[in-house]
């Protein structure tokens, strides 16, 4: 499930991507990811998955490391 979201963050932010452009995509609102969580089986965990595939998909933005900005 989390892998067919980054897979979608991926195609809307591209490979190369900063920290602050995830959260300003996270901040303009979600629920096309959750809808993607939903139809992919998560259910009553859709709003935990998103949340997972966003901070997954912040460890390779180019100015994380670890969880200070680099």
């Amino acid at each position: 499930m989390i892998a067919v979201l980054i897979d979608e963050l991926r195609r809307r932010l591209g490979s190369r991507f900063t920290v602050q452009e995830l959260a300003d995509l996270y901040g303009s609102g979600v629920d096309w990811a959750s809808d993607i969580a939903w139809r992919s089986g998560a259910a009553t965990d859709a709003a935990t998955t998103v949340d997972a595939a966003f901070a997954r998909y912040a460890r390779e933005a180019a100015d994380y490391a670890g969880g200070r900005l680099r």
